[in-house]
C-alpha cells in the first residue's frame, strides 16, 4: 500500500455529527463502495471496544432500526461486573447519533474493485442494560453533565469567583475540554529488551526527543499524515525519554528496535477525545504493524525502565452571551494568583476523590508498579 498515492486523498474518513440522515448515510456509502462493514463501538469498564462487521447492504436495508436500538450481545462478551450477570445478561449496542464517525481501513485487504482499502465504519456507541446507560462513554457523558450543571450553580451563586473572572456578563454555556498526550513503545517482533542499555540510554537521556531513524521514521510519519487526513489535526509526535539505539545488519535491515514514542493531537470536547484516543489507537497499532514493528501501549512494559503515560490535560470554560470564552482556572489578575478558587477546588477535589478516580485512570497492576522514583 502507497500511504503517499493518490487513492489515500480519495477515501472517506469521516462522517461528522448533523449528518447522520438515512440518505446522508447511505448517499455516502453507495459512493464509496471500499467501506464494506459497519461496527458499533462501545467501551466497557475495562476500556474494551466492541467490534463486529456488519455488512454495509444489511446496515442501509436495517439504517432506522439498527440506529435505534443497535444490536444486540451478552454479558459475557464485555466487563460490566455486577451488572451484566449470568441470569440477566443481555446487553444492547447502541449508536451515538451526536458522535463523528471514523472509518477503519485495512490496508492488508485491498478491494479488488476499487484498488482501495477496505473500510469499516466505526460508530461509537453505548452499552444499555435493562433500560440504562452503563458503560463508560456513559459514565463519562453522565459525568461531564454534571459538572457542567454544579459549575453553572457555583458561578451564579458565587459573586467573588466572578470578581476573579471579571466576569460580568450572562453565561450562554460551560465547556470542558480534554486533551491526550499518547505514550507507546515500539521494538521489533520477538527481540527481547536489554535492562541495562535501557537503562543506561535512559539516565544519559541518550533518545528523548532524537530523529527517528528508518521504518520507525516512515511509520510515525504515516501515522501522522494519517491523523491529519481524519481531521484529528496531530501537533507533535517524537522520541519519548527510552529506547537503544538501532542496529543494521549486513544486509542493510534494521534491527533490534526498542524505542518509546509519543503523540499528541487537538483538545476537544470530553467525549469526542475519548473516542479519538481509541480510534489512535488502533490507527497506530495497524501502521506501525504494517511497518513489522510491535506496539504495547502498557504503563509499565519494561522493568526498570521507563514507563508509559497517557497525560490527560483538562480545562473548564465558560462562553458569554456576546461569544467570549473565559478560562474558569485562570484569575484574571494572574502574575498575583496562580489559579482562580475554581481551580485550587479542582485540585483538592482530585485529592479528595483520589480513591474513586484511581479505577477509572490507573486499574492495572502495569500503571501502579510505573510509580517508582526517577521512572
Amino acid at each position: 500500500m502507497d500511504f503517499n498515492s493518490k487513492i489515500m486523498k480519495e477515501l472517506l474518513y469521516k462522517i461528522p455529527k448533523g449528518k447522520h440522515l438515512k440518505d446522508e448515510v447511505i448517499d455516502l456509502l453507495k459512493s464509496h463502495p471500499e467501506v464494506k462493514f459497519i461496527s458499533f463501538v462501545a467501551m466497557d469498564f475495562s476500556g474494551n471496544g466492541t467490534d463486529e462487521k456488519i455488512p454495509v447492504r444489511v446496515f442501509m436495508e436495517e439504517f432506522e432500526s439498527l440506529i435505534e436500538y443497535g444490536v444486540q450481545t451478552d454479558g459475557s462478551s464485555v466487563i460490566l461486573k455486577n451488572i451484566a450477570t449470568l441470569d440477566n445478561a443481555k446487553v444492547a449496542i447502541v449508536p451515538d447519533i451526536e458522535a463523528d464517525w471514523y472509518i477503519d481501513y485495512n490496508f492488508l485487504n485491498i478491494d479488488m474493485d476499487t484498488g482501495k482499502p477496505i473500510g469499516t465504519l466505526r460508530i461509537p456507541s453505548f452499552l444499555v442494560h435493562n433500560g440504562k446507560f452503563v458503560c463508560s462513554r456513559s459514565i463519562l457523558r453522565r459525568a461531564a453533565k454534571r459538572l457542567k450543571e454544579e459549575t453553572l450553580k457555583f458561578i451564579n451563586s458565587n459573586v467573588q469567583f466572578r470578581k476573579e473572572l471579571e466576569l460580568e456578563e450572562e453565561i450562554d454555556e460551560v465547556n470542558l475540554t480534554v486533551a491526550t498526550e499518547m505514550e507507546f513503545w515500539v521494538q521489533t517482533p520477538e527481540d527481547k529488551a536489554d535492562e541495562e542499555k535501557l537503562s543506561a540510554s535512559q539516565t544519559l537521556k541518550e533518545q528523548y526527543w532524537k530523529r527517528t531513524d528508518g521504518i520507525v521514521r516512515t511509520a510515525l510519519e504515516t501515522t501522522i499524515n494519517l491523523m491529519e487526513l481524519y481531521g484529528f489535526k496531530p501537533e507533535m509526535g517524537h522520541k519519548e525519554v527510552g529506547g537503544v539505539s538501532t542496529k543494521i545488519s549486513l544486509t542493510g535491515f534494521l534491527g533490534h528496535i526498542m524505542e518509546q514514542l509519543e503523540i499528541d493531537w487537538l483538545y476537544d470536547d470530553e467525549i469526542s477525545t475519548a473516542d479519538k484516543e481509541h480510534f489512535i489507537r488502533h490507527l497506530i497499532k495497524d501502521i506501525f504493524h504494517y511497518y513489522t514493528l510491535e506496539v504495547t501501549f502498557r504503563a509499565k512494559p519494561i522493568e526498570n525502565v521507563a514507563g508509559s503515560g497517557k497525560h490527560i490535560h483538562m480545562g473548564v470554560a465558560v462562553k458569554t452571551r456576546s461569544g467570549k470564552n473565559i478560562n474558569l482556572f485562570s484569575h484574571s489578575n494572574f502574575n498575583k494568583h496562580f489559579l482562580t478558587s475554581y481551580g485550587y477546588s479542582a485540585l483538592m477535589g482530585i485529592l479528595k476523590n483520589y480513591e474513586i478516580i484511581t479505577p477509572f485512570v490507573s486499574w492495572t497492576i502495569d500503571s501502579i508498579n510505573r510509580l517508582k522514583p526517577h521512572f
